[in-house]
């Protein structure tokens, strides 16, 4: 590949952001790797005259469930078009009294709760050198900066710092595993942020994540968690809450490029 086609910034969409509008001299690369196929080929193109590769992590028609991701292969496959900086877009419950439906986070710690996926690049079997990645702070400082200014430039109120909790999914988590959840810190719950994140950190991208909050996790609203007398949310309410919470992503991402044009 040739260097003006090396994205400057790779950006991978979960649910409800299955595009990046505005990119153009689009063109899809089918990306192979020892990890297997990605969710979907990659798209690349120009944004403001960056380029920048798009990744829509569930795959085309969101065919992929958050645990049947393949998510060595979709990291991979950015690390190898040339990408060292990633946006990773991760929708998720609110579980405390600020996380409400509609806003957007920027988590900086995470806990897992997911199981049996394939969480590392570094697993030798017996066959070379083993590895640990430090993963004190799960999520680049210095991408976080970045998208906080781009945040700012952008006249967009980022909800942070924030603690997300990755579950197994697909399905939804109960009230007993929220409140469980909360008393371990959690602000946010979601389904595809690890292990992600940690295969980033083991390529050495510079990795953040923005959450779209789309909706109160279970027992949860504005006055806590562990509540029995919350009703349940509609799907037209949480497709309104993620057009509201994911409306300046674009913006975002466009500040971002543009904070970064010599």
């Amino acid at each position: 590949m040739s260097a003006d086609l090396r994205p400057v910034l790779a950006v991978i969409g979960g649910t409800s952001v299955y595009d990046l509008p505005r990119l153009e001299e689009r063109q899809e690369r089918i990306v192979d790797t020892p990890y297997g196929a990605p969710s979907a080929p990659v798209v690349l193109g120009r944004l403001i005259g960056q380029p920048v590769a798009f990744l829509a992590r569930h795959g085309k028609g969101h065919a992929v469930a958050p645990h049947r991701v393949n998510y060595r292969a979709n990291v991979w496959a950015l690390h190898a078009l040339g990408a060292r900086r990633v946006l990773a877009i991760n929708t998720v419950g609110g579980i405390t009294p600020r996380m409400a439906p509609g806003v957007l986070a920027m988590p900086d710690q995470v806990i897992d709760y997911t199981h049996g996926r394939a969480a590392t690049y570094w697993d030798t079997d017996g066959e070379g050198t083993m590895r640990h990645a430090e993963f004190g702070e799960p999520y680049g400082a210095s991408m976080r900066t970045a998208v906080r200014a781009a945040a700012a430039a952008a006249g967009v109120a980022l909800v942070e710092p924030a603690t997300y909790g990755a579950t197994q999914g697909p399905r939804f988590e109960s009230i007993a595993e929220i409140a469980r959840m909360a008393t371990d810190g959690c602000d946010l719950v979601g389904m595809t942020g690890m292990p992600e994140a940690a295969l980033a950190r083991e390529l050495d991208l510079d990795y953040a994540c923005l959450a779209p909050v789309a909706n109160w996790a279970a027992g949860c609203d504005a006055r806590g968690t562990g509540l029995r007398d919350v009703p349940p949310i509609t799907l037209d309410e949480v497709f309104a809450n993620l057009k509201r919470a994911t409306a300046p992503l674009a913006g975002i991402v466009a500040a971002l490029l543009d904070a970064s044009t010599p």
